[in-house]
């Protein structure tokens, strides 16, 4: 049976300046993401890793080619239709875990665009990544893997198709790392769409496919079998 494609990338471009001048981002990039995987995209600043994860995510515009979602060009959507993507199909983890200062987590998850309302369903997700005794706490008052991992819940109240993660370990401590990373294996497990991207090679263990990316172009595309868990990998 052939797999269900999520998002498919046919010939991306994302260029700065004209002329001369012209820097690609994204230099003609296709590719797919598979509904269940967990597919990591690997790369050095400035390979255009980021800026494809920003352009599936529907953060960035596109200046040639398609980003297929159910069908619909993602890439010819007006605003408000951008929005209504972002809101309910794109749960994003991001670096620097974007959450705000002066409400509790609780408040943080539950306020985001899109989530679930519900106590209960907000509670069983906290309990899952191990915050609900959290949940009344400031971000300030948790430590970085926590904030990390209060994103990772404010991402899952969406219900959306898929995670994307944008480097969700390059701000935290070695160990903070490895527990976001077995949440992030955890849910894949459960059934999660997974899209990361991260520039440290052994964290590529734990994909079942990985798109490799050099000056705005995918190099290398292969399936990783065995899968690795979390604790047998090192960096």
């Amino acid at each position: 049976m052939e797999k269900e494609a999520i998002i498919e990338v046919k010939d991306l471009v994302k260029k700065y300046g004209q002329d001369e001048a012209t820097v690609y981002a994204l230099n003609h990039v296709s590719m797919k993401v598979y509904k269940g995987e967990f597919l990591i995209i690997l790369g050095y600043s400035g390979s255009g890793k980021s800026t494809l994860l920003n352009m599936i995510g529907g953060i960035d515009k596109v200046n040639e080619g398609q980003i297929i979602y159910k069908g619909q060009d993602i890439s010819k959507f007006k605003d408000r239709q951008l929005t209504k993507y972002r809101r309910e199909a794109i749960g994003y983890i991001f670096q620097f875990f974007n959450l705000l200062s002066d409400i509790t987590i609780y408040q943080n998850i539950v306020l985001a665009p899109s989530a679930s309302k519900d106590k209960k369903e907000i509670e069983r997700i906290l309990d899952g990544v191990g915050l609900l005794d959290k949940k009344d706490k400031f971000p300030r008052q948790l430590s970085g893997g926590q904030q990390q991992r209060a994103s990772i819940a404010r991402a899952l109240a969406k219900k959306s198709d898929m995670l994307l993660a944008d480097e969700p370990t390059g701000a935290l401590d070695y160990e903070s790392g490895k527990d976001v990373l077995r949440l992030l294996q955890k849910l894949h497990k459960e059934g999660r769409t997974i899209v990361m991207v991260t520039h440290t090679k052994e964290i590529t263990a734990l994909a079942n496919r990985i798109i490799t990316m050099k000056n705005g172009q995918i190099i290398e595309e292969r399936q990783n079998t065995p899968i690795d868990d979390v604790d047998a990998i090192d960096w």
